[in-house]
């Protein structure tokens, strides 16, 4: 049970956005109530937020970097944060409410980059794209293009979590997912304490927390080469050096088959934009610029 004031939460919502100057409104994408984070001018660019219970706030960290140079969209996907659930978040129902999202924001073909879980989604919908969709995919720390095992104590940490979503669970957690937690906090520990209430108080939803079930049964499953070898857009790899959750072998080995450009960041575990964001966004812009 959400113990959570509906008040307070939104609270540690609006602290995750402050200086943005933007507002996120709610537009039916597709039938489902998205919540969205649109921003800044210029060529377009959709941050597709991993299997994390906040949703698209998590990427509030380099969102003001990237709007100098970008139309950054935010969305949370369905089950996700702010926005309504669904009865099955599959490739088919992502890819509906995707292509909705497109029409909707009017953007022109977008750099996309997903992350982690929503990276097995994103590639196993772009193996289905005509050319034009998107201007380029960025899959950003993603255990479904290669043979990935997860590992045994994430297994451990996220099952806890799942059953008893506390303070002392989520910080277990977040140690494994980031190289220096305590180096993170205090890069803004306002905006970290923000996060950590906010996600907290998401996970404890039921909805989320199915969500998140299915996410992580699905999208951790490899896709098939030969469905990868379909992808009929630019596909670029970004991992953190030190990611854990999804070890940097994985992109390794994929860029060398697909022959997909690899960016590593360092000092960075497996959410490189919240650990280095300068790093990462200048990284972004370097993507961007070549052709």
């Amino acid at each position: 049970m959400d113990r959570m004031t509906a008040t307070s939460r939104a609270g540690h919502l609006d602290r995750m956005l402050a200086g943005l100057g933007v507002t996120p409104r709610t537009v039916d994408v597709a039938g489902v109530r998205t919540r969205l984070l649109d921003i800044g001018d210029g060529p377009p660019l959709i941050l597709l937020h991993g299997g994390i219970e906040c949703g698209g706030a998590l990427w509030a960290p380099v969102v003001g970097r990237l709007a100098g140079r970008h139309r950054v969209l935010v969305p949370d996907l369905p089950g996700l944060g702010e926005s309504a659930p669904v009865g099955r978040l599959d490739v088919g129902r992502f890819e509906s409410w995707f292509i909705d999202l497109l029409r909707i924001t009017g953007v022109a073909p977008p750099t996309v980059v997903a992350h982690s879980l929503t990276g097995g989604l994103a590639v196993r919908a772009a193996a289905g794209w005509s050319s034009g969709i998107v201007r380029r995919l960025v899959v950003y720390a993603s255990p479904a293009i290669g043979a990935y095992r997860m590992p045994p104590r994430l297994r451990y940490l996220a099952i806890r979590f799942a059953i008893r979503p506390t303070e002392r669970n989520a910080e277990r957690f977040d140690r494994f997912a980031l190289l220096d937690l305590d180096a993170t906090r205090r890069r803004d520990p306002e905006w970290f304490h923000a996060f950590e209430a906010y996600n907290l108080s998401r996970a404890r939803v039921p909805h989320v927390k199915r969500t998140m079930a299915q996410l992580i049964r699905t999208q951790t499953k490899p896709v098939p080469d030969p469905e990868l070898d379909r992808i009929d857009v630019p596909v670029l790899l970004i991992w953190g050096r030190h990611d854990r959750m999804v070890p940097l072998g994985i992109a390794e080995a994929a860029s060398a088959r697909h022959d997909w450009p690899l960016y590593v960041v360092d000092g960075a575990a497996h959410v490189p934009h919240i650990e280095q964001p300068e790093p990462f966004v200048d990284l972004l812009h370097k993507i961007e610029m070549a052709e």
